[in-house]
């Protein structure tokens, strides 16, 4: 797949987010369960403009805090807790397939960002598309949009 990297301004979007520590081949089940935790919270509290899954991946280690993206802000519930997005300039793209070769769309980042001189800073996330019945038959349609701050060349 090519991938079509935008530099972008992005600003901070308020999140209910648990935080999680796992291993690469972990993910697939944590980043779920960690979704069902966060929305039962919301519902639980009756929190209205919960939008998309996000996972935020705060260092090499998978630290990383996965949950929702919100309308507005949220005081928190338990373990589920606010968070934001950072705000400024990143290189992002939109990733179309199976959650499993996301990878390549990281790995295209990276080297768009190297060639083009740009600095990478802070921690990178993946936004989740809205599930769909469709998704089920044809895995290609599965759609994760990859985000990476960065500090544009020459600033």
């Amino acid at each position: 797949m090519e991938y079509s990297i935008r530099l972008e301004h992005h600003a901070g979007r308020p999140l209910a987010v648990v935080r999680r520590c796992a291993k690469q081949q972990e993910l697939s089940k944590v980043v779920p369960e960690a979704c069902g935790t966060v929305w039962n919270a919301l519902r639980g509290q009756g929190v209205t403009g919960a939008g998309r899954h996000i996972a935020v991946y705060l260092d090499g280690q998978i630290n990383l805090e996965v949950g929702v993206e919100l309308d507005g802000p949220f005081a928190g519930a338990g373990e589920v807790v606010p968070s934001t997005t950072p705000s400024g300039f990143v290189a992002t793209t939109t990733h179309f397939g199976p959650y499993g070769q996301l990878g390549k769309a990281h790995d295209a980042i990276l080297q768009w960002c190297a060639s083009n001189g740009h600095a990478l800073v802070g921690p990178n996330w993946e936004v989740y598309g809205h599930w769909h019945e469709d998704w089920n038959r044809d895995p290609s349609l599965i759609t994760t949009d990859v985000f990476y701050p960065i500090t544009p060349a020459g600033s």
